[in-house]
């Protein structure tokens, strides 16, 4: 877990005053031992729980925090981020299932929440029933990228020509098999005709660590979780998965301008809540995510990423989630992905 608060309690003196207020009375009433650790629930207690089913530095991440201190002004509360990776992101979204529907608990999840079912043979939860689904805020870029050192490729038909050279020689991570990650580069490949060995990491963290030492060669990352690494030539992208170039690098060709015109994979990303959530507080928390990502530095930094945002409503929100699971049902199966 990598706990990351975020908060809108400013005025830092008042806040130290009550608190010395406060252990000074429980002094005179012999409570000094439980003050602080009160105080600490007292606060937590204040703080909306985003639980991201993700590691840090996953296209998720990145966008919900830089939204983060948005997000505490409009929901009316402190926002405490919370990265709980594992399993393609079952792991995170378990803790959220388990917790109250009072709307203080929220995740913001992507594809793979809709993947989890025809992946795996057993689930903790139900990805439909066990949730609440709150907004869908957008959509993120995703990109086809290689080690230039491993693979000297600069677009489609290259990487395509060596990876036939050596239909053995190469490999491509992602973030845990059957995730989006490893759907969007085995559906290159197919659509390329052209083989390689998968490699699954437990998180995008470690799999571009591995990236960028040398240990893997190729693989489909969101946009915002490499910007940095295209800059500096850590990594190079050969393609981006849309149906169109992203505005914040209009420079990358699409896969599909190169060659593939039926290769087109985009990420998601949407807010949940528990089960039972009432639609009323649904509504509201939904009004605050959009108000947040509609600030002027918000924007900013969705359009520097790439990101396209457009917050649906709950009921919207139901729906794409039902029809995203059936269309990633047809992927994973053409895909060949084993069920865990």
């Amino acid at each position: 877990m990598n706990p990351t608060t975020i908060s809108l309690i400013n005025p830092h003196k008042l806040q130290r005053r009550r608190t010395l207020q406060g252990l000074g009375a429980l002094l005179l009433g012999g409570g000094l031992a439980w003050a602080p650790r009160r105080l600490l629930a007292q606060a937590t207690e204040r703080a909306v729980r985003f639980i991201l089913p993700v590691g840090a530095g996953s296209g998720v991440d990145t966008i919900v925090r830089a939204a983060g201190a948005a997000l505490g002004k409009t929901l009316g509360h402190p926002v405490v981020i919370e990265n709980q990776p594992g399993a393609g992101g079952i792991v995170g979204t378990s803790a959220l299932v388990k917790s109250a529907p009072d709307g203080m608990t929220l995740s913001v999840v992507s594809n793979n929440h809709v993947i989890y079912p025809s992946v795996y043979k057993s689930l903790p939860f139900d990805p439909i029933n066990d949730i609440t689904p709150i907004t869908v805020i957008g959509s993120t870029p995703m990109v086809l990228v290689v080690n230039p050192n491993k693979l000297p490729a600069t677009n489609v038909k290259e990487l395509v020509a060596l990876l036939k050279a050596k239909p053995d020689a190469y490999n491509y991570a992602s973030s845990g098999n059957g995730t989006i990650l490893h759907l969007a580069a085995q559906m290159f490949l197919d659509e390329a005709q052209v083989k390689a060995k998968h490699i699954p990491y437990k998180g995008v963290g470690p799999m571009v660590a591995d990236m960028i030492g040398g240990q893997v060669d190729l693989g489909v990352l969101a946009l915002p979780a490499v910007q940095a690494h295209l800059k500096s030539g850590a990594l190079r992208a050969i393609g981006v998965g849309g149906s169109a170039r992203s505005p914040a690098a209009p420079e990358i060709p699409t896969i599909a301008e190169q060659g593939l015109p039926n290769y087109n994979m985009e990420g998601w990303f949407a807010v949940i809540g528990p089960a039972k959530l009432p639609m009323a507080e649904a509504r509201r928390i939904q009004a605050a995510v959009a108000a947040a990502y509609a600030t002027p530095e918000v924007k900013e930094a969705m359009a520097k990423q790439g990101n396209t945002i457009n917050p649906s409503t709950p009921e919207i929100a139901a729906l794409y989630f039902r029809s995203e699971m059936a269309k990633y049902a047809q992927l994973v199966k053409k895909a060949g992905v084993e069920l865990q």
